[in-house]
């Protein structure tokens, strides 16, 4: 059988080899197919998978059983409420962590599922490998109960969708997954397994795939590129970089705190590169995009060298693409080719992993001073603290403020907190607030937008940052589209501090139809249930806040408890999220108030 393995990849051309050094109790053993499943997973050093049974994944499933306790016990296995909030969990995992989320779930339903966190995993290059459970290969093509495609339906939407046909490729498949889920770009994997690859018996020996034909995860540099994004920088008057999370995913934190500091220049960050600097750096300038900070938006229209490091230009980052940074020379430093040039035309691009790029960028860069250039953000920064940041964050009147409930959680919460949101006001109110003083730092859906993501997200994220305090901000219309989260939080008694931001409506739509569409609020007023009952069903910590004179202590209590806790604040209704630059419109027409 192992022979025919060997067979089988040669001629399918796979690119393999064995371990050099192989685990002597797996080397020659003889098992199903779903214990080599697990067997391959602990070679992949998976220690913990979310997942929910089913009928075409249950010899899995029953494997898995003797693997999660007793003498064999290599993982945990955390049992969510819904397929979606696998993927999600499994999300916030590797967002913390580093390494790769895994999920289990069945065919069909169970598979379809999961297809909205494998899209949001692959906008926003998060490492996950989804393993589902299929029909056997001999009912394949007949409609047979629970049967999809899955592999073509996942395939637009993944890094990798693959069909592990036969047990005999399992040890294969199974680390070309992770490979190439956790390298070059990161993004998720999708493994489709037969009911008949799943109870077949196989020789296991473990595999190690690190080359993929065509598939090139860390192309080389190429230091006559580094050379002239180095002059341009070296002769900039008013240089600007923008900081997207590809520096996260790079481990290469240190290295852009290292180039920033050599050439003192200033940074804006994406949402999703937030935690790649600190909040108190003093090169930090704030958080760019359509409801980023003032003065980094508007100083993207004048700076005469724009340096793009580990970020793709989102629509939601340039506003008009006719208008943005004409005036200035692009460099581009991405780990992905095909994100050069895609939206924004560049000048020097630096294809290679950030933590290679930076360090050798920075040692062509000449120390620089650019005071005059940082100096003037300040009065475009002061315009925003008095019109938006003071009276957002410390209003003297009326009902509670999204953004003085972010801000007194980020007063009181331990510096390494990690920041999980949802989607929506909730989204913009916390990222804008919170504190970044620790690197992966930010759990949010940044490319798909997906509402339902906090919750499962931040549950993940207590298994993958274990030491940290996750607090995770909603709105009352997300919370609820993954309500039955509650009940894997309950059995974990994950100690997840949600902060409930309930104004009774869709409030990021209910904004815009204010804003753009006559004040026609169509179908965004929410009639809420009573989440204090729903605590309670859980039995879950809950506390509500009405007043601001309650909210510092609420807060506290919230942050000293040990197990899950359920802070709701009753918010403004006609809250709204600004600075904000008009969809379509140039990002120099960034608005401070809904009247400008």
């Amino acid at each position: 059988m192992c022979r025919k393995m060997l067979t089988f990849a040669r001629n399918f051309h796979q690119q393999a080899r064995y371990m050099e050094k192989e685990d002597s109790r797996t080397q020659e053993l003889t098992v199903s197919g779903s214990e080599a499943l697990m067997l391959a997973l602990r070679q992949e050093g998976v220690k913990t998978i979310f997942g929910y049974p089913g009928g075409s994944i249950m010899p899995v499933y029953d494997a898995l059983y003797d693997y999660t306790r007793g003498e064999k016990k290599a993982f945990d296995h955390i049992l969510v409420r819904h397929e979606q909030g696998a993927t999600h969990a499994a999300q916030g995992f590797a967002r913390v962590s580093g390494e790769v989320g895994v999920c289990i779930v069945t065919s069909g339903p169970g598979a379809t599922n999961t297809l909205t966190g494998v899209a949001d995993a692959m906008l926003d290059s998060t490492p996950i490998v989804v393993i589902a459970g299929q029909v056997p290969t001999s009912a394949l093509g007949t409609d047979a109960f629970q049967e999809v495609d899955l592999v073509g339906v996942a395939q637009p939407i993944s890094k990798w969708s693959y069909q592990i046909r036969h047990a005999e490729d399992i040890a294969w498949a199974v680390s070309r997954a992770f490979y190439i889920a956790r390298s070059g770009r990161p993004g998720p994997v999708v493994l489709d397994f037969p009911k008949n690859a799943q109870t077949e018996t196989v020789c296991f020996r473990p595999q190690k795939v690190d080359f993929v034909r065509s598939y090139v995860a860390y192309p080389p540099l190429d230091l006559d590129a580094v050379s002239r994004a180095a002059e341009l920088i070296n002769h900039a008057r008013k240089p600007l970089a923008l900081v997207g999370q590809g520096v996260e995913l790079g481990h290469a934190q240190e290295e852009l705190r290292a180039f920033l500091e050599k050439a003192d220049i200033p940074a804006g960050r994406t949402m999703l590169g937030l935690s790649a600097l600190p909040s108190n750096h003093p090169l930090n300038v704030g958080m760019l995009g359509m409801h980023g900070n003032y003065a980094v938006n508007l100083k993207e229209q004048e700076c005469d060298v724009l340096i793009a490091i580990g970020m793709r230009f989102s629509d939601r980052v340039t506003g008009s693409l006719k208008t943005y940074a004409r005036q200035a020379k692009v460099i581009h430093l991405d780990i992905d080719k095909s994100e050069i040039d895609k939206n924004v035309k560049t000048d020097v691009a630096v294809v290679a992993d950030c933590r290679e790029s930076l360090p050798a960028l920075t040692r062509y860069v000449e120390r620089a001073d650019h005071s005059e250039w940082r100096r003037s953000f300040l009065p475009l920064d002061e315009q925003e603290r008095q019109r938006v940041i003071e009276p957002a964050i410390h209003p003297q009147e009326g009902p509670l403020l999204m953004g003085e409930v972010v801000n007194a959680v980020a007063e009181q919460a331990p510096d390494d907190t990690v920041l999980v949101t949802d989607v929506g006001q909730n989204q913009l109110f916390a990222t804008r607030y919170f504190k970044y003083h620790h690197k992966r730092s930010i759990v949010t859906s940044g490319g798909l937008g997906t509402m339902g993501f906090g919750m499962p997200a931040a549950i993940g994220a207590t298994f993958g940052a274990p030491g940290r305090t996750v607090c995770m901000f909603c709105g009352d219309g997300g919370f609820q589209m993954n309500l039955q989260e509650l009940g894997t939080i309950m059995e974990q008694q994950t100690p997840v501090k949600m902060i409930l931001l309930n104004n009774h409506y869709l409030g990021n739509v209910r904004q815009w139809q204010d804003m753009f569409w006559n004040r026609r609020k169509s179908f965004t007023k929410m009639l809420n249930p009573c989440y204090e009952l729903i605590a309670q069903g859980y039995g879950i910590a809950y506390e509500a806040v009405t007043d601001r004179a309650q909210l510092k202590a609420a807060v506290g209590r919230m942050l000293a408890a040990k197990g899950p806790y359920l802070l709701e604040c009753a918010i403004k209704e006609d809250d709204d999220v600004l600075p904000m630059t008009p969809p379509g419109k140039s990002v120099e027409e960034m608005m401070l108030d809904i009247k400008d």
